[in-house]
């Protein structure tokens, strides 16, 4: 259910990337605020570690987790998200940031 691992990050304004805490990042997958149950496909694992199911689509994760994170006030207003799958060696990393 759990296949994909995911790190989120908080980018500063100086570009520099800290883990996001796990407390956001479970605030976050606990909360069913987009009513989508898409995102009960999650599951926080530690600071700046999330596993996903594969059906959880990961541009509009980065666009409610931004979202919440925000409205939480956990995101200054210079600070971005990154979201980024990780995969095995051989393979290409993907991200999402804005």
């Amino acid at each position: 259910m759990f296949a994909r691992k995911l790190t989120i990050e908080r980018i500063d304004s100086a570009g520099i990337a800290y883990p996001c805490p796990i407390k956001w990042i479970d605030n976050f997958a606990m909360r069913n605020f987009t009513n989508d149950a898409i995102f009960d496909d999650t599951l926080p694992i530690a600071d700046g570690l999330l596993e996903v199911g594969n059906r959880v689509p990961l541009d509009q994760l980065h666009v409610k987790m931004e979202d919440w994170f925000r409205r939480k006030s956990y995101l200054a207003p210079g600070d971005q998200l990154r979201i980024t799958e990780q995969v095995a060696a051989h393979d290409e990393v993907s991200s999402s940031a804005t």
